[in-house]
């Protein structure tokens, strides 16, 4: 379990060195402020971009944007769930009109929006790297009385396309004292989605796989798919929910009972929340139930959020909750573990 873990901790990490394009986009606020820039995406209501003569990417509040020229390829997602992939242009318009869009299709086919329609922004490109984005999240406590130590670091890289989107995420967390043995909790996780013909709605499968010493657990496999909705998708909130069916393999650690391993089919109902405001804070909230069918009665329940603080720049600071509970665990075994976090955050690609 811990080689897969470092594995896969080392591939997200390799996605963050990404190829840069060149910056030549145009931008014009609605004060008459113009930049020539890289344009790297548009996402929780904030239009990213970098500047030649600047470190890092500058934040610039969508609602204030009046004019966009660009010749790079974007992937661009709207409020009713509709998705496009082209360049980036604005028409002109008589004053008192709201902003809008244009996007350049291929072969040559434009679709007009307005600005406030549009809640994503993604770059791509024919290089492979340039389409990643994603999020590196790491902490450290330590104190001397007790000799206490506690560490966290989780990554999430997503890679998005016109019709469909992956992600893969890592959360690791370390906890010693004197006195005590250490604890450890490592959890890896997959999932994959693709747009259905009807707007905001899509299907999707999920892998997961978690190590938690509290709950005795060497390697707790997670498989399953089912079909979700856009329930809201603005540039304040998104919020989407997913129903379906699981498979899970637990296999525990060595203990007084002959059986160390189980299968689970199960229902799968889960969620995700997201609310974000311009340059200050950000909350990412998902969940899932999974009441076991081939074992009535039993229910699994894990979660994971995360409230960032905008410092500067592309960091930030992270309060996080992880949790994961069973209400039927084998006897001998205990069925929650959960706990807190904080640290420094570091987002890269479309940010």
């Amino acid at each position: 379990m811990n080689l897969r873990i470092v594995t896969l901790c080392s591939l997200l990490l390799l996605a963050a060195p990404l190829l840069a394009r060149d910056k030549t986009d145009v931008l014009v606020m609605k004060n008459g402020d113009r930049l020539t820039c890289e344009i790297k995406g548009l996402d929780s209501g904030v239009l990213y971009a970098g500047l030649d003569y600047m470190d890092g990417t500058i934040s610039l509040q969508w609602s204030k944007v009046a004019h966009v020229e660009s010749k790079q390829l974007f992937i661009v997602k709207t409020e009713d769930g509709s998705v496009y992939s082209g360049t980036l242009s604005t028409p002109e318009t008589s004053a008192g009109r709201p902003v809008e869009i244009q996007i350049l299709q291929m072969p040559a086919n434009e679709v007009t929006l307005e600005r406030r329609q549009i809640v994503q922004i993604a770059g791509t490109s024919e290089h492979f790297w340039q389409r990643f984005n994603g999020t590196i999240n790491t902490g450290l406590t330590y104190t001397k009385g007790n000799q206490s130590t506690q560490f966290n670091l989780s990554s999430q890289v997503a890679y998005p396309r016109e019709r469909w989107a992956a992600e893969a995420t890592y959360s690791s967390n370390l906890s010693s004292s004197t006195g005590a043995s250490a604890s450890t909790r490592n959890q890896a996780g997959l999932q994959g989605l693709h747009l259905l013909p009807w707007n905001n709605w899509f299907y999707s499968g999920i892998g997961s796989f978690l190590q938690s010493s509290v709950q005795g657990i060497n390697l707790q496999t997670s498989l399953g798919g089912g079909i979700g909705r856009y329930l809201k998708n603005t540039n304040r909130a998104t919020i989407t929910v997913v129903g379906g069916v699981a498979w899970q393999n637990t296999d525990y650690q060595q203990s007084k009972i002959p059986q160390q391993t189980q299968n689970v089919g199960a229902m799968m109902v889960g969620t995700e929340m997201k609310f974000f405001k311009f340059k200050k804070t950000n909350l990412d909230v998902s969940a899932a139930v999974f009441p076991a069918v081939s074992d009535p009665g039993r229910v699994y329940f894990n979660t994971n959020a995360y409230y960032y603080i905008k410092l500067f720049s592309n960091f930030s600071w992270n309060v996080s909750f992880y949790g994961n509970w069973d209400n039927q665990p084998l006897p001998h075994f205990t069925g929650s573990d959960y706990g807190t976090s904080s640290g420094l955050s570091w987002t890269f690609g479309t940010h």
